[in-house]
């Protein structure tokens, strides 16, 4: 039998790691016993998850197995009798999780051991795409992108293939083609989970990339917060050039190419492609003003190609399968599959790949299994600090870049954070807009203080002290920012708030007119007081309470005096009667 431990940043920090100690300890002399490990399969509301395959490669999946787990776990495979593992194994519930899913970019992602080169070659396909490539033209390649209408993954959704052309068709001999695994929208986790589960399929991508523009040279620019995926794809690489995938004349041919990885220092800005090659070559991550593009002046100003994680990792399967087959799916405007990171106050939070056309009512509540704790959904965070917020009314939205972009947000790199009715809109879009504001490189004036007056504004208002006028110059600016910005990152920072105004126009009324946040979530908006006739003077929360705002008799009202409260909410965790109303 075979046991593989899901190995991903999220089963690690869940326990896996210690599972697959326990395991290793218990295995490591037992003949016919495989332990082994993968990435994330997706599911990271389950983790840490264990996976058993028997000689007929039948799946028992167990989750949220724990260290003291690992003993049964040895007994069942030993006796070869799973029967006894039957309350970790999976729900039918959950697997429908996976089932309703198409994968691509994640088809070996929790499947396949990312840090063993055989796994991949022996796998669906594993550099089977390369070859087929080096047997075409770059100009056939080229044309095969073309006809899946694949877009690039990381934002913007801009045709691959005339991408790749440009770079193709700009003089020089020295080109180079760049992956941005630099990931820093908040709740994304797409290319992290990518790298680490599947770091041979990226290579593999990027090889067919690099063939196509004619580069001979490849770099993975990754941020620094991501040690596992690093690590692994440093061994992917190591693995690659051994067995001949990368170095020179590789498999054969003429085509040589080398590849390294470059480690950023986590600054969101260097997401534009331009910052990323100022990064790289040593510079403060700032945009360079464009035209002249990449494809004609790039990376030491050499003709250069940038794609994200996702967009690389789909090439190999539509160089097997077909630009035909790829454009098969989705809807007219947007060809193929999307990886989203479903998080935020969801049931079922993990990563989920689906085609595009699907709407977002599916992705939640089909696949995601709804909101936690069955409360009301509110609002989907679509895009990260560059998107917009999305209402319940607009719940059937189909997921396509231009439908997307019609409510206000955007596809984005495929950060989806859901939101509950506890959630406070106009703190939602101070959380996105203070985030923008520390990123900005301050090369312009419209983002570097534009951002700030903005956010000071939105702080104003949750603290309790907006005024008349408040929405309209938030309006005011946010068009400004958009219309002056020099790189993405100014032109979309304005969006959550723009959305947020145009869909819950009213919570940014009740907080400025009223003072009141109608989430309950506003800590300077909330006051807390005591029901008299349902208080029992039992003095459990006056013992509670760090600041003694409460006072009363053993047996009589307490009262809570609004002047020292600090608004910590102990005093309604502890109350047992429900005597202690926020308002």
């Amino acid at each position: 039998m075979k046991i593989v431990v899901g190995q991903g940043s999220c089963g690690i920090a869940a326990g896996a790691g210690k599972v697959y100690d326990k395991l290793n300890e218990l295995l490591s002399d037992k003949d016919g016993v495989t332990l082994t490990i993968s990435g994330c399969i997706g599911m990271c509301y389950l983790e840490p998850i264990v996976d058993i395959y028997d000689d007929n490669s039948n799946l028992k999946r167990l989750v949220r197995v724990e260290a003291d787990d690992a003993q049964k776990i040895a007994d069942a495979v030993l006796k070869n009798d799973l029967s006894i593992l039957n309350d970790i194994e999976i729900t039918d519930d959950d697997k429908a999780f996976l089932e309703k899913q198409t994968r691509i970019a994640l088809r070996h992602c929790g499947i396949i051991n990312p840090e063993d080169i055989s796994d991949y070659t022996n796998a669906d396909g594993g550099y089977k795409a390369i070859e087929k490539a080096l047997s075409m033209t770059p100009e056939e390649v080229i044309e095969v992108i073309k006809t899946s209408g694949l877009a690039g993954r990381g934002g913007a959704g801009f045709p691959t293939w005339f991408k790749w052309n440009a770079a193709r068709q700009s003089e020089g001999d020295e080109k180079y083609l760049i992956c941005n695994a630099d990931e820093g929208d908040p709740g994304a986790f797409m290319d992290r989970a990518v790298i680490e589960g599947d770091p041979h399929n990226l290579i593999e991508g990027m090889l067919i990339g690099a063939y196509a523009i004619g580069a001979k040279h490849a770099v993975v620019y990754v941020r620094a917060e991501y040690p596992l995926a690093i690590a692994r794809l440093e061994r992917a690489i190591e693995q690659a050039t051994e067995k001949g995938y990368l170095g020179n004349n590789i498999l054969g041919s003429n085509f040589s190419c080398d590849m390294r990885i470059k480690a950023g220092a986590g600054a969101f800005v260097c997401g534009e492609e331009t910052a990323l090659i100022e990064s790289l070559e040593g510079q403060r991550g700032m945009p360079r003003l464009k035209p002249p593009f990449p494809a004609q002046s790039g990376f030491w100003h050499k003709p250069s190609n940038i794609n994200n994680v996702e967009t690389f990792a789909n090439v190999p399967w539509i160089l097997l399968n077909g630009g035909e087959a790829f454009a098969a799916m989705g809807t007219a405007d947007s060809k193929g599959t999307k990886v989203f990171a479903l998080t935020g106050k969801i049931k079922k939070g993990g990563l989920v790949e689906i085609p595009m056309g699907k709407t977002l009512r599916d992705v939640i509540f089909d696949i995601g299994g709804g909101i936690r704790d069955d409360k009301e959904f509110k609002a989907v965070q679509m895009g990260g600090p560059s998107g917009g917020c999305i209402p319940k009314e607009l719940l059937d939205t189909e997921i396509d870049y231009k439908k997307l972009g019609a409510t206000g947000a955007i596809m984005g790199s495929g950060g989806m954070v859901v939101m509950d009715e506890s959630t406070c809109m106009v703190g939602m879009a101070k959380f996105f807009l203070d985030f923008t504001t520390k990123e900005s490189c301050g090369k312009c004036v419209q983002c570097r203080l534009g951002t700030k007056r903005m956010n000071e504004i939105l702080n104003r208002i949750v603290e309790g002290k907006g005024k008349q006028g408040d929405i309209e110059l938030l309006e005011e600016l946010c068009y400004a920012i958009k219309d002056g910005a020099l790189c993405g990152l100014g032109q979309t920072a304005p969006n959550p708030v723009l959305t947020t105004i145009k869909y819950f126009r009213n919570e940014y009324e009740a907080h400025i007119n009223e003072k009141k946040c109608p989430a309950h979530e506003c800590v300077d908006l909330l006051t807390y007081s005591i029901v008299a006739d349902k208080c029992k003077g039992c003095t459990a929360c006056a013992k509670k309470c760090p600041v003694n705002a409460i006072s009363g008799e053993v047996k009589s009202a307490h009262k809570i005096d609004s002047e020292k409260c600090i608004r910590c909410g102990q005093c309604k965790a502890t109350c047992k009667f429900g005597a202690i109303v926020v308002d």
